[in-house]
């Protein structure tokens, strides 16, 4: 029977990437076709199809009561995209930071991480008798999202605009590409919080360890998919910027919008979770600034193979001990 559960999981997978890939076609179109800027565009429609398949599985899991699954996928997915992500993308090409990135993303993803932790200290705090991510928290969360935002939209507006990738649909064409796109997502979705429910009843094991590693991974499958063909085809200047901004999203945006909906009750464990996100947050831009290496004639800050190989090896040590531990 658990063949049945994983053959659903993987489905819901697929279907959350395709899901995700239409409505960003479709709305994008939708959105130049009423004038809308590219700008915009980038910055909220092509944005959030990245951070969809989280989103989806979040808000279907909190509505559900799964809230250990939702703080899980979380979690896991900001640890495989620094680890993972970067890790994998590096081994095809040594990815270059842009000074930017060190500068603002960098600081404001710890930021984002720091509020979470601070917001989950309850008990210290106030005394509860249990951590919690409350509704307000949730508000807070989504109040630093606006101002992140807003950050960036100031700052894209001072980079010279390309030309739209927007892709050229005729009115019911890119209709029915965001309709679909989005029924697409909810049904993977759906699936993949069953196929996760089930598997870890199956193996008697937390929604929580499911959902920082089989979900996570899944639905970072499109970080992970697009960084390696980025980087086998030498197009590495945003990877690292790419899994910055999918942090700040995911605690901010998606994590303010499952809190809000349904509050979060934390175990030690989901708060040792937190701890470690921050703490490879903050490894990763020690690291950054540390490593410098002549890059296309000039010194940049890079993630390099070894560097690389490491982080791919503390990944892995991470999910296999949360799978040991009591």
């Amino acid at each position: 029977m658990i063949f049945l559960y994983v053959l659903i999981l993987i489905i819901g997978f697929l279907f959350l990437t395709k899901g995700a890939d239409a409505f960003v076609d479709g709305a994008s179109a939708l959105a130049d076709r009423f004038g809308i800027s590219p700008l915009v565009i980038g910055l909220t429609v092509v944005a959030f199809g990245t951070s969809a398949p989280e989103l989806v599985v979040n808000v279907i899991s909190a509505v559900q009561g799964n809230v250990d699954m939702a703080l899980g996928n979380i979690i896991g997915s900001n640890i495989a995209n620094i680890l993972l992500v970067l890790g994998a993308a590096s081994f095809f090409a040594t990815i270059p930071v842009k000074s930017g990135t060190v500068e603002k993303e960098i600081p404001f993803m710890l930021l984002a991480s720091l509020v979470l932790i601070l917001l989950s200290l309850d008990q210290y705090v106030e005394g509860s008798p249990v951590a919690f991510i409350s509704r307000m928290d949730g508000l807070v969360l989504l109040t630093f999202f606006v101002v992140f935002l807003y950050y960036l939209f100031l700052s894209a507006k001072n980079r010279k605009i390309q030309d739209s990738d927007t892709p050229k649909l005729t009115l019911n064409i890119a209709l029915a590409f965001t309709v679909v796109g989005l029924g697409v997502l909810m049904i993977g979705g759906k699936l993949v919080v069953l196929g996760a429910i089930e598997i870890a009843s199956a193996l008697h094991i937390t929604q929580s360890v499911i959902g920082i590693s089989i979900v996570a991974l899944g639905t970072s499958l499109p970080e992970l998919m697009s960084s390696i063909v980025a980087a086998r085809k030498g197009k590495v200047d945003l990877a690292f910027g790419t899994v910055v901004g999918s942090n700040i999203f995911n605690i901010l945006l998606i994590l303010g919008i499952t809190s809000t909906i349904t509050p979060i009750t934390l175990s030690s464990n989901s708060l040792f979770d937190l701890l470690t996100c921050l703490i490879i947050s903050v490894a990763l831009s020690i690291v950054v600034i540390l490593s410098k290496e002549v890059f296309e004639g000039e010194t940049r800050r890079v993630i390099n193979r070894s560097i690389g190989f490491a982080f791919i090896v503390s990944y892995l040590a991470y999910i296999a001990y949360i799978f040991v531990r009591r």
